[in-house]
């Protein structure tokens, strides 16, 4: 049986890796195993990071509704519920947004989930 070199495919693959590796330290950009596993932990933190940033700001989004709620005398449970109530269908980011830089129009808002 002839012999088959796989040079070009490993060294394909290893080009592959280290692009997406540059800029890591040390033996962590240009040692294959080590460029590896650093690529590997660093993938799954960059999925992670992902979730993490929208319970964050999900959070925020909660914080600054809060906020302007008890400005009009509710508190962020009784208000969310009074909007589930009134039928208003605005997303926490959008009710945000608008409590920040739209302040007559949240309290329009809150007169609806009062009405």
């Amino acid at each position: 049986m002839s012999r088959v070199k796989s040079g070009t495919v490993t060294h394909r693959r290893h080009k592959r890796l280290f692009k997406q590796t540059k800029g890591y330290w040390g033996q962590r950009k240009n040692i294959f195993r080590r460029a590896k596993e650093t690529l590997l932990r660093a993938l799954a933190y960059a999925f992670k990071g992902r979730k993490m940033h929208k319970r964050n700001m999900r959070a925020l989004f909660i914080t600054r509704i809060n906020a302007a709620a008890r400005n009009h005398g509710y508190s962020y449970s009784k208000f969310m519920h009074g909007l589930k109530q009134s039928n208003v269908q605005l997303n926490r980011k959008m009710l945000s947004q608008i409590a920040i830089f739209e302040p007559t129009v949240f309290a329009k808002i809150a007169e609806t989930v009062r009405g």
